[in-house]
């Protein structure tokens, strides 16, 4: 097969690897269009593309939010940006945090948007676009709750006015970050919404103009009243709700597959063991298969005898161990061969195996599943 390419768009045949990482990216524009028909008119999407793309890989994920109707990209990182820069994007790419004082003249020259939030960064950002003769807009960060990033609400209006005093600043933006909307019965989220909302109205004047944004993929589904004028979707534009409960709301499809092949075939006997630390042991006679995927490439070890792959349309149990490189499976008497598909996230047949159902056996989020997929996993792509 041949329908697929590498990062770079030169082709690539599935035949010829024994590990990978599919990305569909028709899935991903697909996304990027229905959350935006929820969004009310005329507000914007910006789509969080940080951590690679959640796993996704960053410039491949970007390029196809873009195509799918997103206006803006979101990144944690000066070099995050850097990469998007160099796949050719020119789309508006917002900071989500204060870069270190060494990166700042970087994110001037990119023309990426930095979030501020302390005087010193704010200064720093000025003295760059100075230097560089360059106007730089920016973005006002609020704590309305989080705790993590931002301005005490009291602080916001006098930092406001610093950013507007520093030749080479322009306030273009003013956002916050909800903690919990994706529980919907939680009031927290009505509380930052209005903490948020107190803050503008007691800017007054002051907030004219500037770009106004709560929501991130959770609050787009629950709080319609946040979508101000731009919302930040990252989970969701992978097609991963942010929470069970929220499933129904929008229809999304997963983009990411984790696909690997049955490397060996061997016979075991009743009572032997699989695997470090004698942590399974063949009920019955029975086949095993070796798999090269292990907890280095992103497959967790906390998945030891808890996780299921498909092989050939069917559900099969990781036995044993999860090592570095490998996992073993217990296919009780069905046969493979070598060279046979495995599935660890994504459908084969009828049988899908979803990052929620990884998370759960983990006992942790659907975003460390995907996120965690190591950088030697190859990344190809589908639907360019």
């Amino acid at each position: 097969m041949t329908d697929a390419v590498n990062p770079d768009g030169t082709p690539v045949s599935f035949d010829d690897l024994p590990l990978w990482a599919e990305v569909d990216l028709g899935r991903i524009r697909t996304n990027v269009g229905r959350l935006k028909d929820r969004l009310r008119a005329g507000a914007r999407l910006l789509a969080v593309v940080k951590a690679d793309g959640y796993g996704h890989g960053a410039p491949m994920a970007a390029a196809a939010a873009l195509e799918g109707g997103a206006d803006w990209l979101g990144v944690a990182r000066v070099h995050e940006g850097a990469a998007l820069r160099r796949a050719g994007i020119t789309s508006p790419v917002l900071l989500l945090a204060e870069p270190h004082a060494e990166a700042v003249p970087h994110a001037v020259e990119l023309d990426l948007v930095p979030t501020l939030y302390t005087p010193v960064t704010a200064q720093r950002f000025a003295q760059a676009a100075r230097a560089a003769k360059k106007e730089v807009a920016v973005h006002v960060k609020v704590d309305t709750g989080m705790h993590r990033y931002g301005l005490a609400p009291p602080d916001v209006a006098g930092f406001l006015e610093l950013v507007r005093s520093e030749d080479g600043l322009r306030a273009e933006g003013i956002w916050s970050h909800f903690a919990v909307a994706e529980d919907v019965l939680n009031p927290y989220t009505r509380q930052q919404f209005e903490c948020f909302t107190d803050v503008l109205a007691g800017l007054g004047p002051a907030a004219d103009g500037l770009l106004r944004h709560l929501a991130n993929s959770a609050g787009l589904l629950t709080f319609p009243e946040a979508h101000f004028d731009m919302v930040r979707t990252g989970i969701a534009v992978y097609g991963i709700h942010p929470s069970p409960g929220l499933a129904g709301l929008v229809d999304l499809e997963p983009a990411m597959s984790f696909k690997s092949r049955v490397g060996l075939v061997k016979m075991l006997a009743a009572g032997e063991s699989v695997s470090y630390g004698q942590r399974y042991t063949m009920p019955t006679d029975g086949v095993v298969a070796t798999v090269p995927c292990g907890y280095a490439d992103g497959l967790r070890r906390g998945l030891t005898n808890a996780g299921d792959v498909l092989i050939r349309g069917r559900r099969y149990r990781i036995a044993g161990t999860v090592t570095m490189d490998h996992l073993m499976v217990d296919l009780g008497a069905d046969l493979v061969e070598p060279g046979d598909e495995v599935v660890m996230l994504g459908t084969q047949g009828a049988e899908a195996i979803t990052a929620q159902e990884v998370a759960d056996a983990l006992g942790t989020i659907p975003y460390e599943v995907v996120c965690g997929i190591g950088a030697r996993v190859p990344r190809v792509y589908t639907g360019v």
